[in-house]
């Protein structure tokens, strides 16, 4: 009888032990972690190609690492004070007038000048040209976000860099606005011209060849919203080093041929384009004896994003349309 009492006090003894140490573990448990790393209250997490980032509610210093990410900054009504400039495209000057006032040059794109950033004091950096290097040295100057460039895709992207600056309804009207410009324009060149076939070329400072820009280039994705302005089926099929053009010698120029060419010059490709309008081959294109051989600014027909995209529509309806029934 004396051991039986005794272990019905051990037995209890133990279940209260028990007990206790549930509770203290679930108390424990139902505490925030001391280990897991606060997010400041006045920033907020994303996530990007190159990792996470916790970005300012309202960065108001925010530097840019390339031209076309300064363009879809100034078409949401934002001021970044720096910006690396494209390498040899034309700049986007004519694009931003009124948008941008004074922006300081960092150098060229995926070479920025990294002891004139740290003097800025940026509270966000940002761009689609920024490679891990370069992400790993400028994480340790701001909060750094890496994101996606796309030639075709651009208005993913452009909504992309909504979601991560907090503008998501601000890219939605602008998506918008230009939807209903591509519908109009496309009725009128339908009245106007019925279906047109273009080609775009592109000819460089420093190269003597030139290339065209297909319909998953970035000009040729905005040419084709239009229905009937289409890239030649011929360009379509053929394949070059990158997706979206392919290098014409003298003696191919016959891919080139269409109802009109967009010709984009980089800053002093004059004298490579006029090797090509002197030869007799280009002579036989009936653009070239239609006259219909336009030259345009490469700063928004090579790369870009809405505003480029605007530029390209203002082009088309300047060239194929107001000038085709002047």
């Amino acid at each position: 009888m004396k051991q039986s009492w005794w272990q019905r006090i051990t037995l209890f003894l133990v279940g209260t032990l028990i007990v206790v140490l549930i509770q203290s573990c679930h108390a424990l448990l139902s505490q925030p972690s001391q280990t897991q790393e606060a997010v400041p209250s006045n920033c907020r997490v994303v996530q990007h190609q190159l990792g996470k980032s916790c970005i300012p509610l309202n960065p108001q210093r925010i530097v840019v690492m390339d031209e076309d990410s300064l363009e879809i900054l100034a078409a949401l009504g934002m001021k970044p004070i720096a910006t690396a400039r494209a390498n040899r495209t034309g700049n986007k000057i004519t694009l931003l007038s009124g948008k941008i006032d004074t922006i300081v040059e960092l150098g060229r794109d995926g070479q920025p000048n990294l002891e004139k950033i740290v003097q800025l004091n940026p509270d966000l950096i940002i761009g689609m040209f920024v490679g891990e290097q370069n992400y790993k040295l400028l994480s340790g100057i701001a909060p750094t976000v890496s994101m996606d460039f796309s030639h075709d895709k651009w208005k993913k992207t452009l909504q992309q860099f909504g979601e991560v600056l907090n503008k998501n309804q601000e890219v939605e009207k602008l998506l918008d606005a230009y939807q209903q410009r591509v519908e109009n324009l496309s009725s009128v060149v339908k009245q106007k011209l019925g279906d047109t076939k273009v080609s775009i070329m592109r000819f460089y400072t420093t190269l003597e060849f030139t290339q065209f820009m297909n319909h998953v280039s970035f000009p040729g994705s905005v040419i084709e919203e239009l229905k009937f302005v289409s890239i030649p089926e011929i360009q379509r099929q053929l394949k070059g080093t990158d997706e979206t053009y392919v290098n014409v010698s003298l003696e191919r120029v016959d891919w080139l041929d269409a109802d009109a060419i967009f010709v984009a010059l980089d800053p002093g490709a004059e004298k490579n384009f006029q090797i090509y309008e002197s030869s007799p081959l280009w002579q036989t294109l009936k653009a070239v004896k239609n006259q219909r051989v336009y030259k345009v600014d490469s700063g928004h027909w090579v790369f870009g994003s809405i505003l480029s995209a605007n530029a390209v529509l203002d082009d088309v309806n300047k060239y194929l349309v107001q000038k085709q029934n002047s």
